[in-house]
């Protein structure tokens, strides 16, 4: 993997992880090997992050307190050994959960979060590449099982790697390290919009939003049912994108407290269009503002001069 490649130089020694069989053709699909490439881009930016922090460093807060830099760096090693673990469960047909227990995941986390930033950069390294192996060497009539997301939703493995995507740009940021939601890459934070609306959208309690970012390609999103249609759960983002928020990226730090009432109204914004309340702003500010990280809707408007609401939950 291209993301390897130069990192011993810079941080300690790091394991030495085997690389990847060359596979017959047709044996990994293309929509899977599309994600592929993103995922490396993205590994490689986290990981030259990572490398460039000192033993000090990894011990300061992140974006999602109570965790450290080093929290956020062992979870992301570990949500990837429990997608390894549900592409296993794919393989075989049985059920293997994502975690023991929500007490067994947490616990690991915490075990991790305080060694030296290269027992971190070989361990998110090491995991990667046990993903990737997974991922590339699972049958094709795996592909078409579906396993069960810690939350309890059933995912075919493909949902698996949008996750991965969509974790690695997120966590990246948390770690509040110079990379921030404005450093990701427009197409991709477009897609992070599209995938956590349509996570939210798929929620009995679903608000009714439109989402409009207000720079670059000039991204619309509705989230939720029509308003009056009693529905939830309803709408979809505009592309239909694979998967939504039920991996692990926002389970720390979340805004829940205020975001929804009875109905799946929120609080807070300006009613404009077909009644749903409408939030403007560009791509890095609606990252911030959905993923709950950005509590106060910083760089958010809501026409008419309304409040920003609060952030309906998404995972």
């Amino acid at each position: 993997m291209e993301w390897r490649e130069g990192l011993e130089g810079e941080v300690g020694e790091l394991t030495e992880v085997p690389d990847v069989p060359e596979l017959p053709g047709g044996e990994v699909r293309v929509g899977v090997e599309g994600l592929l490439g993103p995922i490396d881009a993205s590994m490689a930016r986290f990981v030259r992050t990572v490398g460039q922090l000192t033993d000090g460093q990894v011990r300061s807060p992140s974006l999602v307190p109570p965790w450290t830099r080093g929290h956020v760096i062992t979870h992301v090693a570990r949500a990837a050994d429990s997608l390894c673990r549900l592409l296993e469960g794919a393989r075989t047909g049985e059920e293997i959960p994502q975690y023991a227990n929500m007490a067994a995941r947490d616990a690991e986390i915490e075990a991790g979060a305080g060694r030296p930033v290269a027992a971190l950069l070989d361990d998110v390294a090491a995991s990667a590449a046990r993903l990737d192996t997974a991922v590339r060497t699972l049958p094709e009539a795996a592909w078409q099982r579906r396993v069960r997301l810690r939350t309890g939703e059933l995912r075919t493995p493909d949902s698996l790697l949008a996750t991965r995507l969509r974790e690695l740009e997120v966590h990246h940021a948390d770690l509040a390290a110079g990379y921030t939601f404005a450093d990701i890459p427009e197409r991709l934070a477009r897609w992070i919009i599209e995938d956590i609306a349509a996570a939210v959208s798929r929620r009995a309690d679903a608000p009714s939003l439109r989402i409009e970012a207000t720079e670059g390609s000039g991204l619309v999103v509705e989230v939720g049912p029509s308003p009056g249609s009693g529905g939830g759960g309803g709408g979809a983002a505009e592309d239909g994108s694979v998967e939504g928020g039920s991996g692990e990226g926002g389970s720390v730090g979340g805004s829940v407290a205020g975001g929804l009432v009875s109905g799946g109204s929120v609080v807070g914004g300006s009613v404009v269009g077909g009644g749903r309340v409408v939030v403007r702003g560009g791509p890095a500010d609606l990252l911030g503002w959905l993923t709950g990280r950005s509590k106060d809707g910083a760089g958010l408007t809501s026409p008419g001069g309304g409040a920003v609401p609060v952030a309906p939950y998404w995972i």
